[in-house]
């Protein structure tokens, strides 16, 4: 008896031991670093079209979290991450030749959009969105945008601040979320007159909906979106810039708990003017997308009729407040 017992203080001492020597580990060790490798991505050829579309992708992935206590893309605190992230500060992306990112090449922007790698081969965690599946043009209108005479990408001289990842992050970056290998071919422009792959496209590649409406941050599949755990069917931890605690919408078209009574118009509505189906204003987080289409809300309404129903009941409480 005596033995017996004297083995399980053992092993429990090795698993806290391991577990602590693991923790040691990933506060040393931190973000991990990557090795770039050399891409063939030329030149960015700016264009007033380019740059047009590059501030429209730019004003809902880029706009929103860089921009600084100066109006330009000079990088803050971002409040809306979730506390079990740590303190998180976006970057100056500004053309600032030392602040910013104005001595980068664009095969280094390409670079850290696709993988979510900086030139040094820095991994940017979680909270920087990856652009694995954007099309070439739609990433080369962004470095466009990045290169304009936009005020807000001018130099700004405020300095980054460093973020400052906590445990969980770091875990997630040695386990889950790693570096997103860069594509050996080139993205094609998405087939418009396909509305549910095009949908589909604006839906995971250009704007980023699912990373939002899925259920879980540290459980997104970046590679494969739609294998995203709870992908779309909502419930994910948003926080405002107040402070407030939200949680995203179920917009699959689930009767009971999703988007399976309203109809395309009523999406426009919610994309474009910021209302939902009863006409009621749509807190923040959530925020307009003026700038769409007709032709985009149509597909993104077709691709979503196709996503399939999850039944995720999400609590909307403040939607009252």
């Amino acid at each position: 008896m005596k033995k017996a017992l004297r083995f399980v203080v053992i092993l429990l001492l090795l698993v806290i031991g391991l577990g602590l020597a693991f923790v040691a580990y990933l506060e040393i060790s931190g973000i991990p670093i990557y090795a770039v490798e050399k891409v063939n991505f030329p030149q960015v050829q700016i264009t007033p079209e380019r740059i047009a579309r590059g501030e429209k992708i730019a004003s809902v992935q880029c706009i929103v979290c860089h921009r600084g206590s100066d109006g330009k893309l000079s990088g803050r605190l971002l409040h809306e991450m979730p506390p079990n992230f740590g303190e998180i500060h976006s970057a100056n992306i500004t053309q600032s030749k030392e602040h910013g990112i104005g001595n980068w090449t664009d095969e280094q922007i390409a670079y850290l959009l696709r993988t979510g790698c900086k030139p040094d081969g820095q991994f940017l965690p979680v909270y920087m969105p990856k652009f694995a599946h954007l099309s070439d043009e739609d990433l080369k209108s962004v470095i466009a945008f990045l290169h304009s005479d936009r005020p807000c990408v001018q130099p700004s001289e405020i300095a980054k601040v460093t973020s400052k990842p906590s445990l969980l992050v770091k875990f997630l970056c040695h386990v889950a979320f790693k570096k997103i290998p860069y594509p050996t071919a080139a993205i094609a422009e998405p087939d418009t007159t396909n509305m549910v792959d095009y949908g589909r496209y604006l839906v995971n590649g250009r704007y980023d909906c699912y990373a939002c409406h899925s259920r879980d941050f540290t459980k997104l599949d970046f590679v494969n979106p739609e294998k995203s755990f709870g992908y779309m069917s909502g419930g994910n931890t948003l926080i405002t810039l107040e402070g407030k605690i939200r949680y995203s919408a179920n917009i699959t078209m689930c009767p009971k708990t999703g988007i399976g009574t309203w109809t395309e118009e009523d999406m426009g509505r919610a994309l474009r003017d910021h209302k939902n189906k009863e006409g009621k204003p749509i807190r923040e987080p959530m925020l307009p997308y003026n700038g769409l289409t007709d032709l985009e809300v149509k597909a993104i309404w077709k691709y979503i009729q196709t996503v399939p129903v999850i039944e995720n009941k999400v609590d909307r409480k403040w939607d009252e407040d």
